[in-house]
């Protein structure tokens, strides 16, 4: 497991376009997924610890920012011959296990991961409505263990702003997990 954190954000980049196969069988495009006042895209996946240690907190979080206006969705892109706990297969257990509110989607070719410039699990793009970028954050201060029920909700709070007002803030904590398993040959984005 490489630990690794996510860059600063690249305000006002513009949101890649994408179309993936989800755990529910549909295909889903950018279009799809945002709603009037933003959209939030969160690579996952389904073995990383630190992924693990926010699910529940990140679940409960996706319901809230629905509810405000903001699209969520979740897409995995590591490579499931090596890492099998993150097949389709297994994808589609956790997302009906867990009852995620949000498509869950297969990044089976690595492209979408490239073009967002995704490095780790979990890392999060948090776009306006008119999907410029304003948030490459943190959930909150989890790491390999979650965080206390007290801790500040910083990417529920950053795209409430974002929902309200178009604009992320300034200061961003970066996430941190587990590198993205790039297929063997694949050239990374870097």
């Amino acid at each position: 497991m490489a630990l690794l954190k996510t860059p600063d954000c690249e305000f006002d980049k513009i949101a890649p376009d994408f179309r993936l196969l989800a755990t529910d069988g549909k295909y889903y495009s950018l279009t799809d997924c945002i709603k009037e006042k933003g959209l939030l895209v969160m690579f996952i996946c389904n073995h990383c610890p630190y992924v693990k240690a926010i699910l529940p907190r990140l679940l409960e979080d996706a319901k809230l920012l629905q509810l405000t206006g903001i699209g969520c969705v979740a897409i995995c892109p590591n490579d499931s011959t090596d890492y099998p706990e993150d097949s389709f297969e297994n994808m589609r257990r956790i997302a009906q296990t867990m009852a995620f509110p949000f498509p869950y989607l297969h990044d089976g070719t690595q492209e979408v991961a490239k073009a967002y410039g995704a490095v780790c699990t979990p890392d999060f793009f948090g776009y306006n409505s008119n999907l410029k970028l304003q948030f490459r954050g943190r959930l909150d201060e989890s790491g390999i263990q979650p965080a206390s029920n007290s801790a500040k909700r910083e990417l529920v709070e950053a795209m409430q702003m974002i929902a309200a007002t178009g604009k992320g803030p300034e200061v961003q904590i970066p996430s941190q997990g587990c590198s993205i398993k790039w297929r063997a040959g694949s050239i990374n984005w870097r």
